[in-house]
């Protein structure tokens, strides 16, 4: 068991992301001191929205320049604090080079800030933002498991640097910070794995995330003869930053834990942005034959090469939620709200 003091500072990496932004938001309204680390506190326009959640909230934030791949760079942000929540990783599906762009900042990252815990005594306990794609690859994967769910005892051995590579590299660095944690006994560590997530950004002119990339899809045409019905778990990044929150001040918090709301697909998401968007936007809430997915996807779409689209199109995602809602008392919002919220703060942002 743990107990953080909330009178010390908390850090969090990569601050200015999709899903750190809600968790600074909610650890800034319990009136706790951040420190924000940034790859470039400088860029103003990365950081206002937390400058305006800060200036509303009784807690404070202090930004300080941190990189990744650069070893040392997280001590100055982690002196004094006794929690650390390692959310930095990047996200695209896109990549020129598979190991510079994903598996070393992704590992090297978890490096770093694990062995700058080793080395400031204050910390307590860490809370690493892992994935369930360091539990799977494809929705048939899920399918193929024992019982046909992943549980937080399941992991990824299908990704590779040269197959979904993003998995490939969320599993290296969740197993990597095992390692790193297992060789003492001064800090904990609990895990949050969470599937596709979905919700509204704070900054959405300045969001990279592939959930804005997916989204940007449904408003652009790209998807307005139908959809692919790809199994996928879907969690709104407001409940993923209570997951966050609830690793880090629940005492008895431990392990991994699966963060996913629905087990759903592509269609389901679509539909009810398609109810209220329809007449404005090219979407279609029809699900689209495999056949024409296999024939024309790899045309619209790199991520959707023909060995992805076997085994996710008309393939079940189905995961084990239970230890996570148990054990740090979380209640997730339902679908159609994570999904309209999403594209509403896109569409009044001018982003779609």
């Amino acid at each position: 068991m743990t107990q953080i003091d909330k009178t010390k500072p908390v850090l969090v990496t990569g601050a200015t992301g999709y899903v750190a932004g809600w968790l600074v938001k909610k650890l800034l309204e319990d009136g706790i001191t951040v420190h924000a680390a940034v790859r470039n506190p400088d860029k103003k326009e990365k950081i206002a929205h937390l400058e305006e959640i800060a200036a509303k909230s009784p807690g404070s934030i202090k930004y300080f320049k941190s990189d990744l791949l650069e070893e040392g760079s997280y001590a100055e942000a982690m002196e004094g604090c006794e929690l650390v929540f390692h959310t930095a990783s990047p996200f695209v599906l896109d990549v020129k080079d598979a190991q510079k762009d994903l598996i070393d900042p992704a590992v090297k990252g978890t490096q770093n800030v694990l062995n700058q815990a080793n080395k400031t005594s204050s910390v307590m306990r860490v809370v690493l933002t892992s994935s369930c794609a360091a539990m799977y690859t494809d929705a048939v994967d899920t399918e193929n498991e024992p019982g046909g769910k992943i549980t937080e005892d399941t992991w990824n051995h299908t990704a590779s640097l040269n197959y979904q590579p993003y998995s490939y590299s969320k599993t290296l660095a969740e197993k990597e910070a095992w390692s790193i944690a297992k060789e003492q006994n001064r800090w904990d560590m609990v895990v949050i794995n969470p599937s596709f997530v979905m919700g509204p950004s704070l900054n959405p002119k300045m969001a990279t995330s592939e959930s804005i990339r997916v989204l940007k899809q449904m408003g652009s045409g790209a998807m307005k003869m139908g959809v692919p019905k790809i199994g996928f778990g879907v969690i709104d990044v407001r409940d993923l930053a209570t997951a966050h929150f609830n690793a880090g001040f629940v005492a008895d918090a431990h392990g991994r834990n699966i963060i996913s709301a629905h087990n759903t697909d592509m269609l389901e998401m679509v539909k009810p942005i398609q109810a209220k968007y329809g007449k404005k936007y090219p979407i279609k809430a029809k699900a689209l034959p495999k056949w024409i997915v296999w024939t024309f996807g790899p045309m619209l779409d790199k991520a959707l090469d023909r060995k992805y689209i076997s085994k996710n199109v008309n393939h079940k995602f189905t995961a084990d939620n239970s230890k996570a809602v148990k054990e740090l008392g979380l209640n997730y919002r339902p679908l159609n709200e994570t999904m309209v919220e999403s594209f509403d703060a896109l569409v009044e942002n001018g982003v779609i």
